[in-house]
């Protein structure tokens, strides 16, 4: 991730490029939906977005794999990866991006708080899954993801190089480690 980047710019980019998006929320509540929507015009791109908090809810809503939910929990890459094209094809969208994660303070299936995990997909194929380790309370938890999520979606839609930047993510208080997966 190469730092930060306002939700006008994410829907300016997805403007240009003709595409839409659609977002699957866990632990941001719907944070990031209302951070894209508080940007005038947001309707000519976003489609829409789910609210996914309960366990069972990323599988009949999202199309997770309920299996992978037993074996792993909400809280992991591959959950994150399918939460996003399960949006981007429930939403009828070109772009699709997702956040899952423990806020705390308590730990959630031997996940500690702080951690996050992002995923965009982009027309059918998982682009990204981001990685983060989050200081901080409940809302710095996610007010830092909702930051990373649109400087992931901006990566993605510029081409930038997620790896360019290992470390922290600028702007957003987190420890990253960025990964394509196909």
């Amino acid at each position: 991730m190469t730092g930060t980047m306002p939700a006008v710019e994410v829907l300016e980019l997805l403007k240009r490029s003709g595409r839409s998006l659609a977002v699957a929320e866990s632990l941001t509540g719907g944070l990031l939906a209302a951070e894209i929507v508080d940007v005038p015009g947001a309707s000519a791109v976003f489609r829409g977005g789910i609210v996914a908090y309960a366990t069972d809810l990323k599988s009949t809503l999202l199309g997770v794999d309920p299996g992978l939910l037993k074996a792993r929990g909400p809280v992991d890459p591959e959950v994150a990866g399918q939460m996003a094209a399960g949006i981007r094809h429930r939403m009828g969208a070109d772009v699709g991006v997702s956040t899952t994660g423990v806020a705390g303070p308590d730990p959630q299936n031997g996940r500690v708080p702080g951690t996050v995990f992002i995923a965009v997909d982009v027309c059918g194929r998982l682009s990204r899954v981001q990685a983060l380790a989050v200081p901080g309370d409940r809302g710095a938890v996610r007010a830092a993801t909702v930051r990373a999520a649109l400087a992931l979606l901006g990566d993605v839609l510029t081409g930038t190089d997620a790896d360019a930047d290992a470390g922290t993510a600028e702007g957003t208080g987190a420890d990253t480690g960025t990964w394509e997966q196909g």
